[in-house]
């Protein structure tokens, strides 16, 4: 035995004791008991101490032994134990490794969240962890290759340049260059003209499979025009369609971004319209136009009209003209209250600007307030003037804390822009009519374009509101709200109609709230518009029944003919007179057979109301279940909830402006400029099926195997 001890220490074989011995004397270069040929290795028989570990993970983990023949290992971070030794078996370093790499330890979670990527190397007992540890590498018969898709990476600049309005000539500034450089060497730079090539590409796909969507809509197509200006004074007019589609969805899709000589000619419009009806396929569905006052006069006005009655001349001679836009007509309301109210506006603005611009005077202002025990929490805010909400919220939150305005002059002596007590009752009433604007331009910011029926009830509670106001026993409050009141009631008779016919189509209302809120704005003189709206319905509905019949007469005189080959024997003074009336024949008899039949709109208007309940009413989704009860009127309630009261779109409702092109924009070919507009509006809705842009990684590269 001391000799083997003696020959294997002269080999180099023992280091620190490493060496083990078993019962028989036997030892191998590992330190661990081997059996000859005749010696018989038993396995109760366990080496009193193992080899030297030397995998990774035990820079991480210690060894516990918990009971005997059990042992766990440790983590040195979180302290949380796992399986190791247990008898004769042994767990292996695979979980342990999981427990470090994959960020379970919560000591590792937040670097791996940051994704700091830390090259591992060993570190010494003293050193602290940085790391988790190296994967170990092992060859496999595949390995995966990461390869540049230089048309996938054009194609999805010129996507980011559509989505967020960039500048076209972006890839050639210095910076963008030089990102790209560092994100992808291999990336070969496109010039601007690769750019454009390949944002016209875009548009094309897109205006195709937009094109194919407009070819299956059921109904008909309302239009909005706008106009946008520039800083070359250039006119544009922006031409926006609005449908119910196939599955009965609203939808509101640019179609024309054009430049027109306005005001230099009248009928600029006009030409913009019908290019857009002829481009896109519309000439027979055209339903309903609406424009704005601000660049709408008159005249304009009356020759979009007489083109409307020539387009659509079975829907009532083109009287689903709009001329003002809703929102607009909002923003002119909120302007003009702001304006009656400027001086005060102003003394609340200054105020709100001194305590915003320092530190300190805002910590003193928020001091005094906790003093004053206000539980109001809401900060402060300077408004964008651009904006007219920002206006009204500095203005409510400041109305909220204008005690503390009134005491801020004895703590600090530089104040000297408190408002009056008479200021801050004309900020009052000025905050009670911005909420009603407020409220009622809001639902033209949700995700989704509201009905026509949802504006009804906005546009009534105003008017009854203002109506009320400009009656008011306050001296002040009646002067305050009597202009606002005569603005805002021109608006109101030229679209009361419309809105009615509308919120009709809404199966929870019909006519029902269209005579109980005309009976409270217009007094006597409710009937006479009830009637107004229950007559125009019907002969609207009319004019759908009329559609349904097999009015060209070439194909009924041919059915006659067979008629007359089929039944030759009959008597000829038995069949109508070849006088082309036979069309009216068929609806004679169409009448005549249905004379005491309900029609569809008045089956509809005299069943009973739906219940208004907790949950929110689709009204389409509702249409689109009754459609088989309803087959014409169907039709007629899609077209009409598609009608569009607001021209511009829900980023610009709050806007004091109207839109203008930068420069850069207004510098472009009109071609590739009606490629970006349209192109942003119809991404935005997804009408090709796209990656997101967010995952940068699959952006750029490909993943091949090989």
């Amino acid at each position: 035995m001391g000799q083997l001890l003696e020959c294997v220490q002269m080999n180099g074989m023992i280091e620190n004791g490493s060496l083990n011995v078993n019962g028989n004397g036997i030892m191998n270069g590992d330190g661990l008991a081997a059996a000859n040929d005749n010696d018989v290795v038993t396995p109760e028989v366990q080496p009193n101490k193992r080899r030297r570990k030397k995998s990774m993970v035990w820079e991480y983990f210690t060894t516990e032994n918990v009971s005997p023949g059990c042992t766990r290992a440790c983590c040195k971070q979180c302290n949380k134990s796992f399986a190791y030794i247990t008898g004769k078996k042994q767990a292996g370093t695979s979980h342990l490794k999981r427990h470090i790499s994959l960020g379970i330890c919560p000591a590792n979670r937040s670097k791996l969240e940051k994704n700091q990527l830390i090259t591992y190397t060993p570190r010494s007992q003293n050193s602290t962890i940085t790391a988790p540890p190296r994967k170990r590498c092992r060859a496999s018969p595949g390995s995966v290759t990461i390869a540049l898709d230089q048309e996938r990476c054009i194609n999805e600049i010129a996507r980011m340049i559509i989505l967020h309005d960039y500048p076209t000539n972006m890839v050639e500034l210095p910076g963008f260059v030089d990102f790209a450089k560092i994100l992808q060497p291999n990336f070969s730079m496109v010039s601007f003209d690769s750019v454009h090539s390949e944002i016209v590409a875009i548009y094309t796909r897109e205006k195709k499979s937009l094109a194919d969507t407009l070819a299956e809509i059921p109904g008909r197509v309302s239009l909005t025009v706008d106009l946008w200006t520039s800083d070359q004074t250039l006119g544009y007019a922006i031409l926006t369609g609005h449908f119910i589609d196939a599955d009965w969805r609203l939808n509101s899709r640019v179609l024309r971004f054009v430049r027109v000589p306005f005001p230099d000619s009248q009928v600029a419009f006009n030409h913009a319209v019908v290019s857009c009806l002829s481009e896109w396929g519309l000439g027979s569905k055209l339903f309903a136009l609406a424009v704005d006052q601000s660049f709408a006069n008159e005249a304009v006005v009356g020759n979009l009209r007489g083109l409307l009655s020539i387009k659509n001349s079975h829907m009532l001679n083109g009287q689903y003209l709009l001329a003002n836009c809703y929102a607009r007509v909002m923003s002119r309301m909120a302007l003009a209250a702001i304006g009656a109210t400027r001086e005060a506006v102003a003394k609340v603005r200054d105020s709100v600007r001194y305590v915003k611009v320092s530190e300190s005077r805002e910590d003193m202002f928020n001091k005094l307030r906790q003093q004053l025990q206000i539980p109001y929490t809401e900060s402060l805010v300077i408004d964008d003037q651009r904006m007219w909400n920002s206006t009204y919220h500095m203005l409510s939150i400041a109305c909220e804390l204008k005690e503390v305005f009134s005491c801020l002059d004895a703590s600090d002596p530089n104040y000297e822009l408190a408002p009056s007590m008479d200021d801050w009752k004309c900020i009052e009433v000025l905050c009670v009519y911005l909420k009603l604007f407020f409220d009622a331009a809001d639902i033209l910011t949700t995700k989704s374009y509201p009905t026509a029926s949802a504006f009804f009830h906005e546009v009534c509670k105003i008017q009854m509101e203002l109506a009320h106001g400009a009656l008011s026993e306050d001296n002040y409050v009646s002067s305050f709200v009597r202009p606002l009141y005569e603005k805002f009631d021109r608006y109101w008779r030229d679209c009361c109609v419309v809105l009615a016919m509308a919120v009709a189509m809404d199966p929870r209302y019909k006519l029902k709230l269209v005579e109980f809120s005309f009976a409270k704005v217009f007094g006597e003189e409710g009937e006479m518009w009830f009637r107004a709206v229950d007559d125009g319905l019907h002969e609207l509905y009319f004019e759908y029944v009329a559609q349904t019949l097999p009015l060209p007469s070439i194909f009924v005189d041919q059915r006659y003919e067979g008629f007359i080959k089929a039944e030759a024997h009959q008597d000829e003074d038995s069949l109508p007179p070849p006088d082309g009336l036979s069309d009216f024949d068929v609806y004679i008899s169409e009448i005549s057979s249905n004379h005491q039949t309900k029609s569809e709109l008045d089956q509809y208007l005299d069943e009973p109301l739906l219940p208004r309940g907790s949950q929110e009413v689709d009204v389409l989704e509702w249409w689109k279940l009754h459609r088989i009860k309803y087959p014409t009127l169907s039709k007629m309630a899609a077209d009409i909830l598609s009608i569009p009261f607001a021209t511009i779109s829900g980023d610009s409702v709050f806007d004091t402006l109207s839109k203008k092109l930068d420069s850069h924009r207004s510098s472009l070919k009109p071609v590739t400029l009606e490629a970006l507009i349209c192109a942003n509006n119809w991404l935005q809705f997804g009408t090709q099926q796209s990656l997101s842009m967010l995952d940068l990684s699959t952006m750029c590269i490909k993943m091949e195997t090989k």
